[in-house]
């Protein structure tokens, strides 16, 4: 059985979940987001698709696509991909 949540902070989105979620992910290789990508996201079903190379090449990004259960489960995934020491930019 799947229970549908809803949060809505003031100010911000209503957000229903379980729910699609997409990160940013930005870094200096496309190894690096994949290493820390499998790392913290583990066993949920995903998405990972290249984006973007910086005009200099130096930085890459890719769009990570991932289904999240709940507001917490959605910032803590945030949390540990940008604490992530080779990742640059989680958006």
């Amino acid at each position: 059985m799947m229970i549908q949540l809803r949060t809505h902070i003031p100010g911000g989105p209503k957000i229903d979940y379980p729910c699609r979620w997409q990160y940013k992910i930005i870094a200096e290789s496309k190894t690096e987001i994949r290493r820390a990508v499998e790392q913290y996201v583990r066993e949920r079903p995903l998405v990972l698709a290249d984006s973007h190379v910086s005009s200099r090449g130096r930085y890459v990004s890719m769009n990570l696509d991932v289904t999240v259960s709940s507001d917490a489960e959605r910032l803590e995934l945030y949390r540990l991909l940008a604490g992530d020491p080779a990742i640059r930019v989680v958006l």
